[in-house]
């Protein structure tokens, strides 16, 4: 379902009512303590609020057997969270040194 599109990795997510809505992949990661990948994305397009934030959606993956994209999951506890928060921390302490 993920496709390239100039240098940006795009997902399309399908919400709970069918609507589909296109999303830009931020980064992917492994997490051997948890077994899983996971990917940081959010909405194109996506306008810095009053905060000058943009909302960041994670899910967690597993590829299908055959190598192809799979499906997103939910993340399912405190600690997914909080090894998802410092994870993206990093990522953007590393940006905004650059």
């Amino acid at each position: 379902m993920a496709h390239e599109h100039e240098e940006h990795q795009h997902i399309t997510v399908v919400d709970e009512n069918g609507n589909e809505q296109l999303f830009e992949v931020l980064f992917t990661f492994d997490s051997e303590d948890f077994g899983k990948s996971y990917v940081l994305y959010y909405p194109i397009g996506a306008e810095e609020d009053d905060n000058e934030e943009i909302e960041i959606h994670a899910s967690s993956y597993v590829q299908h057997e055959d190598g192809t994209e799979g499906d997103l999951q939910p993340i399912e506890t405190d600690e997914e969270w909080d090894m998802i928060e410092e994870m993206l921390n990093t990522f953007l302490d590393e940006e905004e040194e650059e």
